[in-house]
């Protein structure tokens, strides 16, 4: 035991003295041939790599994924199979803020969890809401801008969100949710999770369908107000992570029940609305939730840098039986996660224990910064080759999927089938009067130093979602109705014409 406790430099050798610095003399300067306290300083300038552009800070377990009903039918991948346990870690996050920011902002959160499967690592990544604010992949860093810091002031900016936000009309559903109670989550135990895009699933006979995920707290669902979060920000900023950590050391382990939602191919083409926008839901009466199974977190990391700072997600990554949609949000996603990895990680980040598969991998990637693994020795680098080495397996590719029209930027917003505001309409009508009472306030806190054309536009995104939820919200920023129903009689581009600058109203 006591050979673990000698301390040994950065190869193994030992170190005679970790506290004191080799100087001329007792008060002389220090020498560069301390190399010990150069090595010290040269790798702690080094020790912060690049944080997330997105999702900066989060908290990560480990768990297990037991399934617990029989979707065979829909898909042959082997980690949905009755009775299949598998291996997890999961990571949520808040959204805008950076590695330093508080827990409990008024933020979605994300989610993502690594399946640890025999056919290879599959990664679910989502947030705790169903929807999100944008459609298409165009507007993603413009969307991350804009909640995160403006240029000229360094800090978070109401102006910036909402002007975005109102600029977009397809942001109005995901917008209602976070200024709801919803918006800040007591704890993550606490909330739903959702893989939010649609997938894909192929069965045994090749035979595609349509697949939302949801994962249902079976905590319950509790969530902090603006108050309350605020109370706790001011004592501790990480009060998420520690819930989860101590909740997990308690043997409290938390759990969500996993469904899916099903839409076959021909109820997609005849669908009222585009199945594959991720601003739109699937109403539960039309596709009811399917049972799968439950996941549970139950081991907390040992060394959060090298488990959860390091954790590297990316929704490319599925197994035979789950594949992607036309949904043009995860098209650019399927590229922007990876790549995100590999710059702040490295090529070779997949080799990294905790994003690591448990089963045989054969690829051709060779060398990169920090290969650790051998290098697959002499194996040929190349294919086709004459050596019989790692061929492809056509019999896991899924079904062909049929596509037309012509090469274009389609804006949806074109689309006679498109309606921004349905969602988030039927949304305040299922609320109670005291859940509608804090959407209002919340909403009215929050845009409050906005501009006033810019609170005209949300004020008119609410009145076209439910006359009420108009009228409430447009008396508590203190606007006119009549005027809000003159522009509501507009259409998008009329609106903003009319709203461009904060003098027009």
């Amino acid at each position: 035991m006591d050979e673990y406790r000698k301390l040994t430099n950065e190869v193994g050798a030992p170190v005679a003295d970790n506290e004191n610095a080799i100087t001329a003399g007792p008060r002389g300067p220090v020498v560069m041939q301390d190399v010990w306290l150069m090595e010290k300083m040269a790798h702690f300038n080094r020790e912060v790599i690049p944080e997330r552009r997105m999702h900066a800070k989060g908290w990560g377990a480990y768990g297990k994924f037991t399934v617990t009903q029989d979707i065979s039918r829909y898909t042959k991948a082997k980690v949905l199979q009755p009775g299949a346990e598998t291996e997890t870690f999961v990571r949520f996050s808040t959204v805008a803020g950076e590695r330093g920011a508080a827990d409990c902002e008024r933020d979605i959160r994300g989610f993502a969890c690594k399946f640890y499967t025999e056919e290879g690592n599959w990664d679910l990544v989502g947030n705790n809401t169903p929807t999100f604010f944008i459609r298409d992949v165009h507007n993603f860093s413009d969307l991350n801008r804009a909640v995160k810091r403006d240029p000229r002031t360094g800090r978070r900016s109401a102006q910036n969100n909402w002007d975005f936000w109102t600029l977009l009309p397809e942001t109005f559903h995901q917008t209602t949710i976070v200024m709801s109670d919803r918006g800040i989550p007591a704890s993550f135990r606490h909330m739903h999770v959702f893989g939010e895009h649609t997938f894909s699933f192929y069965n045994e006979k090749n035979e595609r369908v349509w697949c939302k995920f949801h994962l249902l707290t079976q905590q319950g669902i509790k969530c902090l107000s603006d108050e309350e979060a605020e109370r706790i920000n001011g004592m501790d900023r990480e009060y998420h992570g520690k819930d989860l950590y101590d909740a997990i050391e308690r043997g409290e382990y938390p759990k969500w029940t996993m469904y899916v939602q099903i839409m076959t191919e021909e109820q997609a083409r005849a669908h009222y609305e585009n199945p594959f926008d991720i601003t739109k839901i699937w109403r539960h009466k039309e596709f009811p939730l399917i049972e799968v199974g439950v996941l549970e977190l139950n081991r907390n990391p040992e060394n959060y840098f090298a488990e959860v700072e390091q954790a590297a997600f990316t929704p490319a990554h599925v197994v035979p039986g789950i594949g992607f949609s036309p949904d043009k949000f995860l098209q650019g996603r399927l590229f922007a996660y990876g790549d995100a990895q590999r710059y702040r990680l490295g090529v070779n980040h997949n080799q990294i224990p905790v994003n690591r598969a448990k089963c045989e991998v054969n690829e051709y990637h060779r060398d990169g910064a920090m290969r650790t693994d051998g290098n697959y020795g002499g194996a040929p680098a190349y294919t086709p080759n004459s050596m019989g080495a790692w061929t492809a397996q056509p019999e896991v590719m899924e079904p062909p999927l049929e596509i037309s029209g012509a090469m274009w930027r389609y804006d949806p917003k074109d689309d006679p089938t498109d309606d921004c505001f349905r969602a988030g309409g039927e949304l305040y009508r299922l609320m109670s009067e005291e859940k509608r009472q804090i959407l209002i306030e919340n909403t009215a806190r929050n845009i409050q130093p906005v501009t006033a054309n810019i609170k005209y536009r949300h004020a008119v995104h609410c009145y076209l979602a439910d006359e009420e939820y108009g009228r409430r919200i447009t008396e508590a920023m203190g606007l006119c109705m009549d005027k809000v129903k003159e522009l509501a009689a507009l259409d998008n581009n009329g609106l903003i014409a009319a709203t461009l600058k904060p003098d027009q109203v």
